[in-house]
This record gives structure tokens, C-alpha cells and sequence, in this order.
């Protein structure tokens, strides 16, 4: 038997790993030192050409060529100028522990593919579902993330609310015919899943109406019950309100009491996407900004943005696990039912996936590890760094801070000599510096009318700072706010 056809399993499966995990740890180091800095100073032409040639070149040794090529070729979220996307560096007791998942392989759709793994999740749901504050009639499930959960969040209000008012069960009929025009309520800083989501479960896109947002890009409580209330007077079915804990581009959280009452009192399912927010959960300074959550019929957290997971680490909860029923299915091959009588228990009525991996394995021996005081000081740590660098931007002369960090991210701005030139500037000298290989900022674009002026712009382009290393300092903050400025005079001055 050759090395590669060496199994990661059984009683020898550690002893086939071992060697190859050295290389592996070798081409790691190799290749971060290769690419010195947060992200390789090539083209995304040069950098494809670079990578073929080594495919082309290499005579063999291909788990060290191509995992150094990987490193090199990377964005590395653990140096501390990487700060544009929700996009953690992973700790690596987590790492460590997804590696014991992956050469085990265990998939979560029968009890005798994953005996300990199930277990664990289903431990693990309901000491989250704790941290957010349900009770034990709670449910959930391991998810790919955000969008995966914010799907199954308003697939369950669909089936709940439509099958209520039809009598039907949805996920048998489909959509009713005639009747009210469903409608789902999202802010106009809502991610883009909750559109996508609409357009996959029948109710289309235009289903959703854009409740609007306040200058820190939080949902207006007052406008969302103005729209509730205008949309069940022409007639139509408020099926769910999305209410956001943590938006992508600033970490906005939307007043989550405010919005349950009004979708309460319309009959809407209010599922909270908590995907970067639900991490404030860990902090006592930060948990109250989500006050209100346990309210929510659903809710999203991925550990893969604040909970320094690899990827991927989303979580799904219900408040009520009987509102998960239309999603049950019966496998004769993987959940029967005598099995189930007989106490082997079946996860695979929680998922939208039949295969699935033990994601919880690295969030469960995290939370062992650390606590959830260890990483609410990890969580602090991260907030203290966007405040520190929100200040520094203030500070700065060609600065323009657009609103105080609420968790770990915010948008900012070079301010241009020429306003007119300020986006084409700000775009630019974000892709000089992928392109010198000195930082990685984000760019977003404001909602039209927060920028100043009405309209497209000009001014709508920010810069994003997400800052989710917790051993970044403030002299590296310094010296990213530094080239930002230098790139922006460069940009300013050149053709």
C-alpha cells in the first residue's frame, strides 16, 4: 500500500497521518513566509499563472507543493492588516479538533454513522440555546451558516404561518393559490440571504419589503409597524419579520424587543439573523445589546465570524422544537422508526442536509477549552481594537469615520480634496493595497441617502474595517490606518 492510499481511520490511522501532517505543517510555515504579509502582492492574473506554473513544474511531493502554494496564495485572517470580512482566524485547539472530525468522518443523518457526534450536538444545541436564552422546548441543528439558517428561519415561518391560515401543510401542497400576497420584513441593511432565501421558498424576491434603516444602519421599529400595519390593510400575509443582530457592514443591531412586538401582534415569525451579533452573546459588556432575542421565534449565530471556528460553524435554534415538523422525514435506511422506539435517536429531521458533518465537535471542545469567559475576553479584546482604530481614523486629517463601532466592525472613508472622485478613490486604493500586498480593507457602499446626498453617489463607496484578531495591537492598527491614507494620496494624485 502506497502513502496515499493510506487510511486516516482505525487503529493505524493515526500512524499513516503523522508524517503527512509534518508536511503539512512545513508548507503552512513555508508558504506564510513566502507570501510575508496578509495576502500575496500579486494580480489575481499574476497570481493564477504563478499557481499553474508550480502545478506544471512540481515532480511530485504534491500535499507539500500545492499546501504551500495554498498558504502563499492565501488571505490570512491572522495577520493583523487582514481586516475586511467577517473571516476569523480559527484558534487552533478548534483546528485541532476539526482535524480529529475529518479523519473520522462521522455523518450526522443516523445514529450509527456518528453515535458520540450526536450526542454532542445535541448537548451542545442546548447550551446554546441557554446562551441565548430559551428554554428546553428548544430545537436546532449545525448549519453551513447564516444563509443556510436564515433559509430553514423563514422555510419554517412559511410552513407555520401560511399552513395556519390555510389549513394546508405547505411543505405537502405548496403555496396556496390566490389568497394573500405572503410578505416577509427585512431592513434595507438586512443580508442579502433573506432575498435569496424568499426567491428559493416560492415567495420571490419582491416578497420582501425593505423596512428602513437609521443612520447606523439599524431597522426603524417605528417604520417596520407602519409597514406591517399598511401591508395587512391592502390585504396581504405577513409571513416573517428579519430582524438583524450584527449586519456585515457596520454591526448593526436592530432593536430586537421593538421588533417582536409588532410581528406578534401581526402573526409574523420573528427570526433574528444573529450570524456575526450572536458572538456579543459571549461578553458580558456586549450581551445586552441583544436584548430581546430570546423573543425570536428563530435565530442564526455562526461561531465561524466571532467564535474563532474554522469554517463551518453556523447554529440554527427554535424557541419551540414542534415548529420544526415540517421538516421531519422518515428514511427508512437511516431513521426508522422501531430504531427510534428502540432509543437510537435521529438527527436527520433538523437539517436541509441528509450528509453532514460534526461541526460541533470543534465549537464543543472550544467552549470547554476557554468558557464562555475566555472567549467573551476574546470577544472584548476585538471590540476595544475597532474602538481604538474608530478613534484613530477620527483623529486622522484624511479620515472620515462614518459611526462608532458597535461591535467589531466600521466604515470609514479617505476624504478626497475633489468630492466628486471620492468613490473612484476610496476603490481604489483598497485594490492597491490588495495588489501591493499590504492590507485587505473592505469596501461596501451606503444605502442611498445616508451618504450625504441623495441618489447613487457621489460618496456612497466606505471602506471596512471588521477586526476579529484578538492579538492584533494598536501599533498594527496604527500602521493599517497609515497605508490606508498613503494609498488614498497616491490614488489622489496619479492619473
Amino acid at each position: 500500500m502506497t502513502e496515499g492510499e493510506a487510511l486516516s481511520g482505525g487503529v493505524g490511522g493515526a500512524g499513516a497521518l503523522e508524517p503527512l501532517l509534518r508536511t503539512v505543517l512545513d508548507a503552512l510555515a513555508e508558504g506564510a513566509r513566502r507570501r510575508a504579509g496578509p495576502i500575496p502582492a500579486r494580480t489575481p492574473g499574476e497570481l493564477a499563472a504563478e499557481l499553474d506554473r508550480v502545478a506544471s513544474e512540481s515532480a511530485g511531493g504534491w500535499l507539500g507543493v500545492l499546501t504551500a502554494a495554498l498558504a502563499y496564495g492565501s488571505a490570512d485572517p491572522a495577520d493583523p492588516l487582514c481586516a475586511a470580512h467577517l473571516h476569523c482566524p480559527p484558534l487552533a485547539v478548534a483546528v485541532a479538533a476539526d482535524l480529529a472530525v475529518s479523519a473520522l468522518n462521522p455523518s450526522l443523518d443516523s445514529w450509527d454513522q456518528a453515535p458520540a457526534a450526536t450526542v454532542l450536538e445535541t448537548s451542545l444545541l442546548a447550551e446554546l440555546a441557554r446562551l441565548v436564552g430559551y428554554g428546553t422546548s428548544a430545537a436546532g441543528v449545525l448549519t453551513s451558516g447564516g444563509t443556510e439558517s436564515n433559509l430553514m428561519g423563514l422555510m419554517l415561518a412559511r410552513d407555520l404561518v401560511l399552513g395556519r391560515a390555510s389549513g394546508e401543510r405547505i411543505e405537502l401542497s405548496g403555496l396556496p393559490g390566490g389568497g394573500p400576497r405572503p410578505r416577509v420584513f427585512a431592513s434595507e441593511a438586512a443580508h442579502f440571504s433573506t432575498r435569496r432565501a424568499a426567491a428559493l421558498l416560492g415567495l420571490g424576491e419582491d416578497a420582501v419589503v425593505a423596512v428602513p434603516v437609521d443612520r447606523e444602519l439599524r431597522m426603524d421599529a417605528g417604520a417596520l409597524a407602519a409597514a406591517l400595519r399598511e401591508s395587512a390593510g391592502r390585504g396581504e400575509r405577513p409571513v416573517a419579520v428579519v430582524a438583524t443582530a450584527g449586519t456585515t457592514d457596520t454591526g448593526a443591531i436592530d432593536p430586537l424587543r421593538e421588533c417582536a412586538e409588532p410581528a406578534a401582534e401581526y402573526g409574523a415569525w420573528l427570526h433574528v439573523d444573529a450570524a456575526y451579533g450572536g458572538g456579543a452573546l459571549l461578553s458580558d459588556r456586549l450581551a445586552p445589546l441583544l436584548d430581546g432575542i430570546a423573543l425570536a421565534d428563530s435565530v442564526s449565530l455562526d461561531w465561524h465570524k466571532l467564535g474563532w471556528q474554522p469554517a463551518a460553524a453556523g447554529v440554527f435554534l427554535v424557541r419551540r422544537a414542534e415548529t420544526y415538523a415540517s421538516l421531519a422525514r422518515r428514511a427508512v435506511y437511516l431513521n426508522p422508526a422501531d430504531d427510534e422506539e428502540a432509543g437510537y435517536p435521529s438527527l436527520l429531521g433538523y437539517s436541509l442536509r441528509t450528509t453532514r458533518r460534526a461541526d460541533a465537535f470543534k465549537i464543543a471542545v472550544t467552549l470547554r477549552t476557554l468558557g464562555r469567559a475566555g472567549l467573551g475576553r476574546l470577544v472584548d479584546a476585538c471590540h476595544d481594537l475597532a474602538r481604538y482604530a474608530a478613534a484613530g481614523v477620527r483623529a486622522h486629517p484624511r479620515l472620515e469615520l462614518h459611526a462608532e463601532p458597535v461591535l467589531t466592525a466600521f466604515l470609514f472613508r479617505y476624504a478626497t480634496a475633489d468630492p466628486a472622485r471620492s468613490d473612484a478613490v476610496n476603490a481604489a486604493l483598497r485594490r492597491r493595497l490588495l495588489r501591493e500586498g499590504t492590507a485587505v480593507v473592505g469596501r461596501t457602499e451606503l444605502p442611498e441617502g445616508l451618504a450625504g446626498e441623495p441618489g447613487a453617489g457621489p460618496g456612497r463607496v466606505r471602506l471596512k474595517l471588521t477586526l476579529l484578531n484578538p492579538h492584533t495591537t494598536t501599533s498594527d492598527l496604527d500602521r493599517l490606518l497609515r497605508a490606508v491614507a498613503a494609498a488614498g494620496e497616491a490614488e489622489e494624485s496619479g492619473p
